[in-house]
């Protein structure tokens, strides 16, 4: 009896747990979160359906205007039609390679197709490149149904560090892998004469190397072979020659 009741407690407890963690996990959310400064990078917009009696039939995804994304394309995804909004940007804005910046992405819009209760589907955007001097890019999203309701992906984190309730979609910027490594010394390549000479020198090593004196040997002795069955084959030749005379 006294099993049975720990039994029954404790898959109370666990389907609590998993109740209480399904909002998070449904959460829209940007595949993967993190990049690297400066790079060329994909990012998948990952949208599951939250409504058990209403699908998800548009998504639009605000980019940032305070560090524009210069090149932007969009993956077809089958059923949908995606609209890219471009504008004039509230300010101009100075690009790494010191080009201005009038221009650029200011939306994504998803149509046309649906996400049906208990599905989830990924948009797909190639950006690039992505700046360097902040941490983190945010994409507010809104995501409408099938019965016209609109929520908004656009709260700030909590002050507390808790999550937010429908928290913006942020991807995370980290340095670039060749910028950590770019204390470290590669080896110089030898010039050629080096080579050369290294070169040489492995060869006079191999010389006389045991293994190498082997080789010698053999080839010496397929040598005598070769040179007595030439020998032979003359000699068979200058007897037919005298016979025939």
């Amino acid at each position: 009896m006294l099993y049975r009741r720990i039994g029954t407690i404790a898959a109370a407890a666990l389907a609590l747990t998993v109740g209480l963690s399904l909002p998070a996990l449904a959460h829209v959310s940007i595949n993967p979160g993190t990049a690297e400064k400066g790079g060329w990078t994909k990012l998948a917009f990952r949208v599951p359906n939250e409504r058990d009696d209403a699908s998800t039939t548009k998504l639009v995804v605000t980019f940032p205007t305070d560090h524009p994304l210069p090149f932007v394309s969009v993956k077809p995804v089958p059923g949908w039609k995606a609209e890219l909004t471009e504008g004039k940007l509230p300010e101009p804005i100075v690009a790494d390679d010191g080009d201005k910046v009038t221009e650029s992405v200011l939306k994504i819009t998803w149509t046309g197709g649906k996400i049906e209760p208990g599905q989830f589907q990924e948009f797909e955007v190639s950006v690039g490149p992505l700046p360097k001097d902040v941490d983190e890019i945010a994409f507010p999203t809104e995501q409408t149904y099938s019965g016209g309701d609109v929520v908004k992906w656009t709260d700030e984190p909590k002050a507390d560090g808790t999550e937010a309730e429908h928290p913006t979609p942020t991807l995370k910027l980290v340095a670039a892998s060749s910028e950590e490594h770019a204390g470290m010394a590669m080896p110089a390549a030898a010039p050629p004469s080096a080579q050369s000479a290294q070169s040489v020198a492995m060869m006079k090593q191999g010389a006389a190397s045991p293994m190498s004196d082997g080789t010698a040997r053999i080839m010496g002795v397929a040598g005598i072979i070769v040179g007595l069955v030439g020998g032979g084959i003359g000699l068979v030749g200058f007897r037919r020659r005298s016979t025939t005379a």
